[in-house]
């Protein structure tokens, strides 16, 4: 397992999701606002903002939150804009890291995301310089408990998917950014459950991060990454074992 895919299984693992609920909703609500205001609060009509809110009824978000937000964005309400940013770099081992942002103060945010590459024995990048090792993709990830490998091939290939690539205890369901809506759509409509549907940066290649000091000091950056208020998503291309997670568990 690797990339975003390892990071999202972890992080189930530990409970950071739900730990963290105020914050993942936080994230949540500057996803929708912005959403709205690049494409208009019409869901049907604006595919981001659709997959948006989709998302926030995976974690359980209120209507109201997600109402408020998208009046917010699509100028119901005043509130402030943010600007999106790509911040690209290199954690320990040499592993490819893509820091997806939203914020209101540039400044701020750059000098706290190269504090935690540098104290984590990385190096944030120019832009370009890890880009080119992901792949945009819608992706799905859906338990392995829940359906064959057979059924849920056949209903993904049915809904417009491209593959689906079978993890340790996940297969991810992956599409192109343009069918993502339409997959996940006909996913739940066939009543498939999922764990996660997001588009995500898939990694072209992994590295394996096989040292346990080396391991801990990329886990230990990406949290501090998903943990600042500014960050949306992390990607990143490497790839550990499962039994030396369970050592660091």
């Amino acid at each position: 397992m690797s990339g975003h895919s390892k990071w999202s299984t972890i992080k189930r693992k530990k409970g950071a999701i739900d730990a963290k609920r105020g914050k993942v909703f936080s994230k949540l609500i500057k996803e929708i606002t912005v959403a709205a205001r690049q494409g208009g609060g019409d869901p049907d009509g604006n595919p981001r903002l659709r997959s948006a809110i989709a998302t926030a009824k995976t974690e359980n978000m209120p209507k109201d939150n997600i109402s408020r937000a998208i009046a917010k964005g699509s100028g119901g309400v005043d509130g402030d804009v943010y600007e999106e940013i790509l911040y690209e770099g290199y954690g320990p081992g040499g592993v490819a890291v893509l820091v997806e942002c939203m914020t209101d103060n540039r400044n701020r945010t750059v000098a706290d995301i190269r504090h935690f590459f540098a104290k984590s024995n990385g190096n944030l990048g120019e832009n370009g310089c890890v880009a080119w090792m992901f792949e945009k993709k819608g992706q799905i990830v859906v338990d392995k408990a829940t359906i064959s490998e057979e059924d849920l091939m056949d209903k993904a290939l049915e809904s417009g998917a491209e593959d689906v690539v079978e993890e340790e205890n996940e297969f991810q369901v992956l599409s192109s950014v343009d069918d993502f809506n339409d997959v996940r759509d006909g996913l739940e409509e066939q009543g498939v459950q999922y764990l996660e549907a997001s588009v995500s940066m898939i990694p072209k290649n992994t590295i394996e991060v096989t040292e346990e000091k080396v391991a801990a000091s990329m886990l230990k950056l990406l949290e501090n990454l998903e943990d600042h208020d500014d960050v949306q998503k992390v990607h990143a291309n490497f790839d550990i074992e499962e039994s030396l997670m369970e050592n660091l568990s």
